[in-house]
């Protein structure tokens, strides 16, 4: 049976003491609360029973073994020594690149401000002020006068959640603080895209362009690729036949000159997506072409391909760095004074013509790869009202100004 006593300790403070165990060997344990209510303080009899009730509950958590004692350990170090190396660097829980991007928000907005706490001193008052403060413009690191996305706050959120859920789960501390903060809400944007005429005029510029870009930049055009899926894309995923590639691969990360594979960015991004016959017929000559290249580069030995057999390669047969795609996209646009657009928007420009044209939802989310088909409602309503307002428009011409109705003649029309 657990014995428990209360020590004063300051003005606002106290100490529980529970000792359990038999009479040879007792475990002592402290936990030490303050308070700040003025109104209790100056009450004996209420402030006594409100000791009393936290002793027993004190007690309650150590006889049933659910006290957790407070780490006196940082933020910081629990990040650093804990979370990266037991759960992050695997990649069964992180892709590398989402591990990456996990480390550089933490190094730009959780460290300075959250990083030298220590975990069982975050409190969720603290991250409800911590998240409140990242929507004002001074929470930017890169100088810009405006505040952070909300889909940067957002992010911050999951990153911040998963690292103290970590903490939770293997026991630094008792609750996650986290759990009491609203996971802060993403304000859709409209994406930019290309609509049918600006497509056109695209994939004019595109035919005097190298037929390995232009197929590269169809890829996502017309195919829906991400970036990452057509960088990894290889041969063998590919039906010429059939006319159909099967998304299997993904690069989006390279370090130290080493590209970093991994599957597709979900389950459903899993896919197999069927092209145009004029784009496979193109594909079928570049195959050709990329035949011939890599045996004259391999008589020269300086093919690096190995046994991969990458579509879009440098030259030498490995891929491509992950974002040099998206460096190619823009001085092309540029040089060629055509609309802007960022290179994952040519995935954007896809689900609009396939709107345009008439495809349903759930067709255009299996050819994105969405995991969800309300993902791919969300991120294209604004296309849809265009389109509603636009068949609405053509009903225009039955307008009564537009017929000139005659109602003075017509006895029943009035």
């Amino acid at each position: 049976m657990a014995s428990g006593s209360i020590e004063k300790r300051g003005s606002n403070s106290w100490r529980l003491i529970v000792e359990a165990g038999d009479s040879g060997v007792r475990d002592k344990q402290t936990k030490t609360i303050k308070i700040d209510d003025k109104a209790l303080l100056r009450t004996t009899k209420k402030l006594q029973e409100y000791l009393d009730d936290q002793l027993h509950e004190f007690k309650k958590e150590i006889e049933s073994g659910e006290y957790i004692k407070p780490q006196k350990m940082t933020l910081d170090h629990f990040f650093e020594n804990e979370w990266k190396p037991k759960y992050a660097a695997n990649t069964d829980n992180l892709s590398p690149l989402s591990y990456k991007t996990y480390q550089t928000y933490y190094a730009s907005h959780l460290k300075d401000k959250l990083g030298h706490k220590e975990l069982g001193v975050i409190k969720t008052i603290h991250l409800v002020t911590f998240f409140t403060d990242l929507a004002k413009p001074e929470a930017r690191k890169d100088g810009k006068d405006k505040p952070l996305s909300s889909g940067t706050i957002q992010y911050i959120y999951r990153i911040l959640k998963n690292i103290l859920q970590r903490a939770t789960e293997w026991q630094f501390i008792k609750a996650n603080p986290i759990i009491g903060v609203k996971r802060p809400k993403v304000v859709q944007t409209e994406s930019a895209y290309y609509d049918e005429d600006e497509a056109k005029v695209i994939i004019a510029a595109l035919y005097d362009e190298p037929r390995k870009w232009r197929l590269f930049i169809l890829g996502a055009m017309i195919g829906g690729f991400r970036r990452g899926e057509l960088v990894g894309l290889e041969w063998k995923d590919i039906d010429l036949i059939n006319g159909t590639i099967d998304v299997v691969n993904s690069i989006s990360l390279t370090e130290k000159g080493k590209a970093i594979e991994k599957g597709p960015k979900n389950k459903s991004s899993k896919r197999t997506v069927t092209l145009p016959d004029w784009y496979m017929d193109e594909l079928r000559i570049y195959r050709k072409e990329w035949v011939k290249e890599m045996w004259e580069v391999k008589e020269m030995k300086v093919w690096k391909g190995e046994e991969r057999e990458y579509v879009f390669h440098g030259g030498f047969g490995n891929p491509y760095y992950h974002s040099y795609p998206y460096r190619w996209w823009s001085r092309f646009t540029e040089r060629r004074g055509l609309k802007k657009i960022r290179f994952h928007d040519l995935r954007h420009s896809c689900a609009t013509l396939l709107i345009e044209a008439g495809a349903s939802m759930k067709a255009i989310q299996k050819q994105l790869g969405h995991a969800r088909e309300q993902t791919t409602s969300d991120i294209y309503a604004h296309v849809t009202k265009k389109l509603s307002r636009d068949t609405a428009e053509k009903f225009n011409k039955f307008s009564p100004q537009n017929l000139q109705l005659n109602t003075s003649s017509n006895p029943s029309a009035k």
